[in-house]
């Protein structure tokens, strides 16, 4: 019996994680945008697609455009609100290219992917607003916080497909976890850190490399050192071990 590629159950698995992404599009005005987020999503692995009061409903264009992904759109739900749309989603992010009056937390999209990756929380939808004028703000208001796509600020006019094909890429991408296949990175947290900053002092004073008299901004300039490269736990314990063997080596001579 031939055995499954590695690649190949990692893609399936894969493929599980995204089954739990919901694109929701809002009073869509073109029935073509339609069958091409369909197509989008299914090159991407998401298969869940919401309509709420689209302007325009899907017609014969839309199948056309869904080139092959015509079992995204037969499985669609249509919705007649957003609410409605939303009711089972544990986590809603409204993708806006502008900055609105609603005190939402903003990311960018790979961001926001590779936090949603780190962390799935039940079903999650991604929603879409009309093409000319966006997601208004009593939509975003049903948000719990918004992404953006930092698109060039002189042209940021993305189609409704292409928007979609983005935040699938990259939900997709940190789901596999980078082209290498792996899991996305989880720093470590606070007390980890903490305890690997503390040795590092007490480290750097043992060798008289710092002056605990005259610390001037030594400490505060590694630890923005170190933060910057986000070390895991793994790593952090790296670290405290090279500084032990430091110490160690001292008190032998």
């Amino acid at each position: 019996m031939k055995e499954p590629l590695e690649g190949a159950q990692h893609s399936k698995s894969t493929d599980a994680s995204l089954s739990g992404l919901r694109v929701v599009l809002v009073r869509t005005q073109h029935p073509g945008n339609i069958g091409a987020t369909a197509r989008a999503m299914k090159t991407m692995g998401l298969s869940d697609l919401a309509l709420v009061a689209p302007q325009a409903p899907p017609d014969e264009q839309s199948w056309a455009m869904a080139s092959g992904a015509v079992d995204v759109l037969d499985a669609m739900q249509r919705f007649d609100n957003l609410a409605e749309a939303l009711a089972d989603c544990s986590q809603v992010v409204g993708v806006s290219a502008r900055r609105r009056g609603i005190s939402l937390e903003v990311s960018d999209a790979r961001s926001w992917a590779g936090q949603w990756a780190a962390a799935p929380a039940g079903r999650t939808a991604i929603v879409f607003g009309a093409e000319r004028t966006g997601l208004t703000n009593a939509e975003l208001a049903l948000c719990q916080r918004a992404v953006q796509i930092p698109a060039n600020p002189d042209y940021a006019s993305l189609n409704l497909a292409q928007a979609v094909q983005v935040l699938a890429y990259e939900c997709r991408m940190a789901a596999l976890g980078g082209l290498r296949g792996t899991r996305p990175r989880r720093p470590a947290d606070h007390a980890t850190m903490e305890g690997v900053y503390e040795h590092l002092e007490r480290m750097l004073v043992a060798t008289d490399f710092l002056d605990p008299d005259k610390p001037r901004h030594l400490m505060r300039r590694l630890r923005r050192l170190i933060a910057r490269a986000e070390p895991d736990k793994v790593e952090a314990n790296i670290l405290r071990g090279m500084f032990s063997a430091v110490e160690k080596y001292r008190g032998d001579r």
